[in-house]
């Protein structure tokens, strides 16, 4: 008699538990209907204990209000990204909760909701790298990633917003992951041209894309080949090790890097600039041997060595490669700024020793020796100033630095003339 009294008594306080439940989603709903979605979510964190004994159908409903509620919070842009993640959450369990029962009354509802958070999530982080707030923004598209994993891309977008907000620690991770998941990112894209609007559409098949071209709605279909993204991940993954130090673990990364794209002379850049940072010249000079042997024509990796050589201090190495690069492109603007900028950082050393000269004899025939040098350094830039000038008139920098050099060699004419110009 007293275990059928407590059985009795546990069944009754299911019950009175169960209608207090339902008593709360429907004042949550109530609330939510009226725009009141923070009340909605005071109401539903107040019995969420209810509902680890409720029935299956009265936790796949509480859930969907939790997910309405919190996603109404976010469409009214408060905490945006963190509410997007609890509705996504909550719609989540929703969908699990119903698969185990066996009755989908909210999953469709759920998931084409998850499917607008997604997108919204992915929305606001463009928005967000556009105002510089890239931790932000690489958090929304890591969350968009985490509701639907098959879109590695997001992953990848993730990675690289971290990168720009040198938020290294959490790039690496994620780099790391898109290690392990073997992502490529090599794709092909479809475009045409909508005949109505003008404007190109995507289309996720060439068949898709050709069967419209072929109704007549479209025009001009072309394809966009994306090339393999390994070499840049790898890559990535070097450099931070290079930021955080850990030179060893670089060196690693860029090796299987190479062994992954082994013709992918960028690689062996920062290969090479591993090896430059830690005086190992012989290895060094072999790998830039090893590219220039790959593309001994190829002016963005000539001229990024003369970069590697010029962060070196080897000035004559990279005036070599400048001026190879002008010599295969002689329209390549680049290499003439390089080069009169990498002239020009000699000034400082020629001013300093200037200004700390005194007024002895000894002192004066000095500072004529030294003036002579800076004269002659500034004529030197004149011809790579002129030609890169010449290449693009626009350059405001590039004039100014021209116009400053014609001023210190008292050239008044010249002055006067680009001066006109601008």
């Amino acid at each position: 008699m007293k275990s059928r009294y407590v059985i009795m008594v546990s069944a009754l306080f299911l019950s009175v538990a169960g209608i207090a439940q339902k008593n709360e989603i429907k004042a949550a709903e109530k609330a939510l209907k009226a725009g009141n979605s923070a009340e909605a979510i005071t109401i539903l964190t107040g019995a969420e204990s209810l509902t680890a004994s409720a029935p299956d159908a009265e936790k796949a409903q509480f859930l969907f209000v939790k997910g309405n509620a919190y996603l109404d919070l976010a469409n009214k842009k408060v905490e945006e990204g963190k509410n997007l993640d609890l509705a996504a959450k909550a719609y989540q369990q929703l969908v699990e909760v119903e698969k185990v029962s066996g009755k989908a009354k909210y999953s469709v509802q759920a998931a084409t909701s998850i499917t607008d958070i997604k997108n919204k999530l992915i929305n606001a982080a463009i928005e967000d790298t556009k105002k510089d707030k890239n931790i932000d923004g690489a958090q929304k598209l890591y969350s968009a990633y985490l509701l639907e994993k098959k879109d590695t891309i997001n992953l990848y977008y993730a990675a690289s917003t971290y990168v720009n907000a040198k938020d290294y620690d959490n790039a690496l991770k994620l780099y790391e992951e898109l290690k392990k998941l073997n992502y490529s990112g090599k794709t092909t894209y479809y475009y045409a041209v909508n005949k109505v609007t003008n404007q190109e559409d995507f289309f996720a098949t060439a068949a898709e894309r050709d069967r419209l071209v072929k109704m007549g709605t479209h025009e001009k279909p072309r394809l966009e080949h994306i090339p393999s993204k390994r070499g840049e991940i790898y890559k990535n993954i070097a450099l931070i090790y290079v930021q955080q130090g850990k030179a060893d673990l670089a060196k690693k990364a860029v090796a299987d890097a190479r062994k992954s794209n082994p013709d992918d002379t960028s690689l062996i850049l920062t290969e090479a600039n591993l090896y430059l940072e830690s005086k190992d010249m012989e290895t060094y000079k072999k790998l830039i041997a090893e590219a220039l042997q790959k593309n001994p024509n190829d002016v963005d990796l000539i001229f990024n060595l003369g970069v590697v050589s010029a962060t070196a201090k080897n000035y004559a190495e990279a005036e070599k490669f400048y001026k190879k690069v002008m010599e295969l492109d002689p329209k390549y603007i680049n290499a003439y700024i390089n080069l009169a900028a990498m002239k020009l950082d000699d000034e400082k050393v020629i001013i300093d020793e200037m200004n700390k000269l005194g007024t002895s004899a000894t002192d004066m025939k000095r500072y004529d020796v030294l003036k002579k040098k800076r004269e002659d350094l500034f004529k030197s830039t004149i011809p790579y100033l002129q030609k890169a000038v010449e290449l693009d008139p626009k350059n405001v920098d590039v004039a100014k630095t021209l116009l400053n050099v014609y001023s210190a060699l008292e050239m008044t004419s010249e002055y006067k003339a680009l001066k006109a110009k601008m």
